[in-house]
């Protein structure tokens, strides 16, 4: 693996944990108080990671990104309902970029990689109350649903 690709998924996944903080943050205004515990667990989880990537780009000789003041979120979050699929979303996110450092690296830092990868799918479910087939593989999970036996059944047969 290459040094120089290593730090380019790090920094990716860096700035996806900012996003995920800073979206986390909006969650935890917008929850219920019955999944407020949730989310603040997840917002918990999620600033470890970043705070361990930081560590992780400095170890490389990289300078981490940046977290920027705001983001777009992916739709308005006026109440509960769309802060769950916020957070849902946020994990999605997260794990496609964690896919990306498992590609990218070995080792420990792999290993580290699939476990973040797994911890966002789970959490994606938990908030989604369904699963994906390839948590962290958009384009498989896209795959995946056009190919299934509903999807491609013949509605004139």
């Amino acid at each position: 693996m290459s040094e120089k690709r290593e730090l380019k998924a790090l920094q990716k996944a860096l700035a996806a944990e900012h996003a995920a903080v800073y979206g986390y943050g909006v969650v935890g205004g917008r929850i219920g108080e019955e999944r407020r515990t949730e989310a603040r667990a997840a917002y918990d989880a999620h600033r470890a990671r970043r705070d361990a990537l930081a560590r992780a780009v400095r170890d490389l000789g990289g300078t981490p990104v940046a977290a920027a003041a705001a983001y777009a979120l992916p739709f308005p979050v006026p109440d509960s309902a769309a802060a769950v699929r916020l957070a849902a979303a946020l994990e999605d996110r997260v794990a496609g970029v964690y896919s990306d450092v498992v590609r990218a690296t070995a080792g420990g830092r792999r290993s580290t990689a699939a476990g973040a990868l797994r911890e966002a799918a789970v959490r994606a479910v938990r908030w989604r109350g369904e699963s994906v087939a390839f948590p962290g593989l958009a384009e498989r999970t896209a795959t995946a649903a056009s190919s299934s036996p509903a999807s491609s059944a013949n509605p004139s047969a």
